[in-house]
């Protein structure tokens, strides 16, 4: 396990989730997955008590500790995109899993979580400043899932 670890707290479906991440993102994979040692408040001896895994190179563990805590947007993944085509991979693989769309390139997944697409070109024209990150973010401002080429269009004027 790294030094530094991510802990999600999921009702129960830790290992479904993992599981989905490292079909979705590159560098993503399910790396462990341990049983409880005896019954606690949300479940029992020999359920999935916790998974480990790695979700674009960050190492995470998922806990199954109940229905207690949710989710919110405090928390959120933020994957970079390096065009359309990843942008519509990752979004449409957790909208189209049961998951939600939000504004500006958010969206969550079927277990709560947060995710940002956010394609380079966006970031990109953020950092430039200026006129160029005004008609950019106004722009995306406008949007549910990013589009590539109305960022472009925006960043040139």
């Amino acid at each position: 396990m790294a030094k530094n670890t991510i802990c999600l707290w999921y009702d129960k479906d830790a290992e479904a989730a993992a599981r989905f991440y490292a079909e979705v993102f590159p560098d993503s994979r399910l790396t462990a997955v341990h049983q409880a040692p005896g019954d606690y408040p949300s479940g029992k001896e020999g359920d999935v008590l916790t998974v480990e895994f790695i979700v674009a190179g960050v190492a995470c563990l998922g806990l199954n500790g109940g229905p207690m805590f949710k989710h919110n947007e405090a928390f959120s993944f933020q994957i970079a995109t390096d065009d359309q085509e990843e942008t519509d991979r990752y979004w449409n693989a957790i909208v189209n899993n049961g998951g939600e769309e939000s504004a500006c390139g958010w969206c969550k997944d079927k277990w709560g979580i947060s995710w940002q697409i956010t394609p380079r070109v966006l970031t990109d024209a953020m950092a430039a400043g200026g006129g160029e990150a005004k008609r950019a973010f106004e722009a995306m401002m406008t949007m549910r899932k990013i589009d590539v080429a109305a960022i472009e269009a925006a960043r040139r004027g």
